[in-house]
């Protein structure tokens, strides 16, 4: 079971969640003309709790990848936002009756964030090639808020790009 990682475009991850990057839309001018701010760019929702921004400081994951663990936050979206300019590996799933159905997997560029919708099936951190330092925006609270799945038979991820380092 291999899946090709796309390139990250706001169409493709829409039924996922938010794609973050500059964009005409929204756009305004500010701070005297110095500054373009790109305008509510993500749909944030934090259910029964509050906001929390965290870093995740993830290790180096390659292609082929190896999906065998995915998991979901019901309780609120969940937003990864690069810091140190490596990109990450996105995988996502549709939630079919309560568990998950096929992934889909998306490589974000170092440019790009990302902001699942809340109760997405995702992988976990999977920056590539090189340690990643993320910031996540992400729900904080006593509610449960996150369910795992373990597929029986991993899936194997591979780049759209085999040839073409990241």
């Amino acid at each position: 079971m291999t899946i090709i990682a796309q390139p990250l475009t706001a169409d493709a991850f829409a039924p996922f969640g938010d794609v973050l990057e500059l964009a005409d839309r929204d756009s305004l001018t500010i701070n005297a003309g110095m500054c373009q701010r790109h305008h509510d760019l993500a749909q944030l929702d934090f259910g029964s709790g509050r906001a929390g921004i965290s870093l995740f400081d993830g290790k180096p994951r390659r292609f082929p990848y190896e999906l065998d663990l995915v998991e979901r936050h019901p309780e609120g979206s969940q937003a990864f936002i690069p810091m140190n300019g490596v990109p990450l590996l996105i995988t996502v799933c549709a939630n079919e009756s309560g568990t998950p159905g096929t992934p889909h997997a998306f490589i974000m560029r170092p440019d790009q964030a990302i902001n699942l919708h809340r109760g997405t099936w995702h992988g976990v951190l999977a920056p590539l090639d090189r340690q990643g330092l993320f910031a996540v925006i992400d729900h904080i609270g006593t509610a449960p808020n996150l369910e795992e799945h373990r597929f029986d038979t991993p899936w194997i991820i591979v780049s759209s790009q085999p040839e073409t380092p990241l």
